[in-house]
């Protein structure tokens, strides 16, 4: 590269010697507008450089912005899940509690009916009197088992579905956080397919330039070798 500068400025002294110096002084400043231009050039296409590279970050904060939406959101849709899963925990807990309670009251009621079963023998004038409020009693407690069985499976009918739809909920949510992923994929594929067709645009609009200023700088040798053949000549002829 040094050795063409080099070459090239002595090629620039010759011909400025060579040339009278209006001719001399327009190839000068023809060459000097061609590496103003050229550095003009690589100043554009820096600034595009340092342009894209900001939209690049902006793009990027964008999207870590959005996900770190979506992570929040998750992470609340998950408590609420937790908070509802204890929320049923306690639920059991309580019905685990209730259970055991009216075992017991049945127990208790089983030890009085053989208490009051050994009693019988030392009543004989209050037997028939004791058995019916014994059968009175126990029907009472038989409708309110089947009313407390009633309303357990009432409660778990209601806790079933309330499952049910909790899961058609967490599904149907699935299913539209996957379909806006796939949308969100396509998209971005889509607009990188574009940014790949317009960087292709402009590397062949830059090519494009490339050679016809190569070609305009041929044509412009040519003249000008032209001109120094015309001028060798002629100065042949004078002398």
């Amino acid at each position: 590269m040094r050795k063409k500068k080099k070459r090239t400025a002595k090629n620039v002294s010759l011909i400025g010697e060579i040339l009278p110096k209006p001719f001399g002084k327009a190839y000068q400043q023809f060459k000097k507008q061609q590496e103003i231009n050229k550095l003009k050039k690589i100043k554009l296409e820096e600034r595009e450089e340092t342009k894209r590279l900001l939209q690049d970050k902006k793009d990027l904060i964008a999207r870590e912005e959005k996900i770190k939406k979506e992570e929040e959101r998750l992470k609340a849709f998950e408590n609420e899940l937790n908070q509802k899963s204890n929320e049923q925990k306690i639920k059991d807990e309580e019905y685990r509690k209730k259970d055991e309670y009216l075992r017991q009251k049945d127990l208790d009621i089983r030890k009085k009916d053989k208490e009051l079963s050994i009693k019988e023998k030392d009543i004989n004038l209050k037997e028939d009197e004791q058995k019916r409020k014994d059968i009175d009693l126990k029907v009472r407690e038989d409708e309110q088992k089947i009313k407390e069985q009633k309303e357990r499976r009432r409660k778990l009918r209601e806790q079933k579905a309330k499952e049910e739809e909790d899961s058609r909920i967490k599904n149907f949510e699935l299913l539209k956080l996957k379909e806006w992923e796939k949308k969100f994929d396509e998209e971005q594929k889509r607009k990188e397919q574009e940014e790949i067709l317009k960087d292709e645009k402009i590397k062949q609009r830059e090519l494009e330039s490339i050679k016809s200023k190569e070609a305009q700088k041929d044509e412009s040798e040519q003249n000008l070798s032209g001109r120094l053949e015309n001028f060798e000549v002629d100065k042949t002829t004078k002398n």
